[in-house]
């Protein structure tokens, strides 16, 4: 448990509408209580259900500092459980996918099933109840091919954002995708300092040139367009007659939004043209704009009409995280035929690489004796405050429910 007090005067000598207190960006102890507060008790996007084509196969990662993993099970059916095992707390599985008949621990060949029970724990006395040792389960939820976790006893209800977001994302047809490609980068940045920057685009102009081509940079918060809402307002009308819904729609934790691009780009690379030849997402030539989706606390995703890109950070240290990045393409697109590897990854793989190098250096003036909270711009850094916001409210309430815990 982190020191709550501390914690608890940094929000408080938060200014509304101004970035945090230097100790919530660097400090050792709100690196722990984000772990608790935030990370332990929302929804996370893990991947893709085409990540675990058929019954058998398996996906282990990080949340974190905290292994857990997901399986298909003989049925087909779906489940997440703590990657650790019963007996002595092994990881059982290595970080990455896989194939399995059962899960077997390396240490003492503890064996479970894909579905959690424990099938076989050898040399245990007679009295040893196998069914009480089973896998801890992880919440686990399936939307329009995305994999959602949450560690909590008691998660956010989902069934929001289901029903709100379901319709935006099935024509995108995640079900017929594949992962074309990951990459992993390690910033030396607090996670909250990542997201912030993921969060708005008020740096895009000097820092993304590549970016700008195809991203509508000047918008603001929902990608409201002053003097150019006629754009957006035409781009509605042409997704209303193709039948494809725009948003916006939000949550507490959630928001999503198809938008334009800008003019003359279709897909969201280089130079604004398509780079998979079999698309995704066909309606309207796969000329459909971009449609966006971000969860607090960690995570955006860009579905265009040939590709969808997902990026997540997770917090490894109080001033590193580690982002994940993953391309997804239409099942049947064939590398180095309709799409080039190196074509489909240069745009955000750079932005990730310019978005690195902003967190660190952001950090480190962080860090600097001199820093102060400065105010955000209420129109460049909209949806950054909600970020922000967010992250205080939440907080606060896991605060006010330990306190209230502890008193009873």
């Amino acid at each position: 448990m982190s020191d709550l007090r501390s914690i608890e005067a940094m929000l408080r000598a938060r200014r509304p509408g101004h970035s945090l207190p230097q100790g919530l960006y660097n400090d050792s102890q709100a690196y722990l209580f984000d772990l608790d507060a935030i990370f332990a008790r929302t929804w996370l996007l893990v991947g893709f259900e085409v990540e675990l084509p058929k019954p058998g196969t398996y996906l282990a990662l990080d949340l974190g500092p905290w292994p857990v993993i997901v399986t298909r099970d003989r049925a087909g059916s779906l489940h997440a459980f703590h990657n650790t095992c019963r007996h002595r707390g092994a990881q059982i599985c290595p970080a990455g996918g896989g194939s399995a008949a059962r899960l077997v621990c390396p240490y003492h060949r503890w064996t479970y099933e894909l579905s959690g029970e424990l099938a076989h724990a050898g040399r245990m006395p007679n009295d040893f109840e196998p069914g009480e040792h089973g896998l801890k389960p992880v919440h686990i939820e399936s939307l329009a091919g995305g994999i959602y976790l949450c560690l909590a006893e008691t998660p956010p209800a989902f069934a929001p954002f289901r029903d709100a977001f379901a319709p935006l994302l099935a024509p995108h047809d995640l079900a017929n995708a594949k992962v074309a490609f990951q990459s992993t980068l390690v910033e030396k940045a607090n996670w909250k300092l990542v997201m912030e920057n993921a969060r708005e685009c008020y740096h895009c102009p000097g820092a993304h040139p590549e970016l700008s081509v195809t991203f509508p940079i000047g918008a603001s918060a929902h990608f409201d367009y002053g003097e150019e809402q006629q754009t957006a307002d035409a781009f509605n009308a042409r997704m209303a007659s193709l039948d494809l819904p725009v948003g916006p729609i939000e949550g507490d934790w959630w928001q999503a939004i198809r938008f334009p691009l800008n003019e003359g780009c279709v897909s969201m690379t280089m130079d604004g043209q398509r780079c998979v030849e079999t698309l995704m997402c066909p309606t309207g030539d796969g000329d459909i704009g971009s449609l966006r989706w971000a969860l607090e606390p960690h995570s955006f995703c860009h579905a265009t009409g040939d590709f969808l890109f997902m990026f997540s950070a997770m917090p490894t240290g109080p001033q590193e995280t580690v982002v994940t990045a993953k391309w997804l393409v239409h099942k049947d697109a064939r590398e180095g035929v309709d799409y080039d590897l190196d074509r489909l990854t240069a745009l955000w793989d750079r932005t990730n690489l310019q978005d690195r190098d902003l967190a660190e250096n952001n950090q480190r003036g962080v860090n600097a004796r001199g820093y102060t909270p400065g105010p955000y711009s209420p129109d460049a850094e909209a949806l950054l405050i909600r970020f922000v916001d967010w992250y205080c409210a939440t907080a606060r309430a896991y605060i006010d429910e330990v306190t209230l815990g502890e008193m009873a």
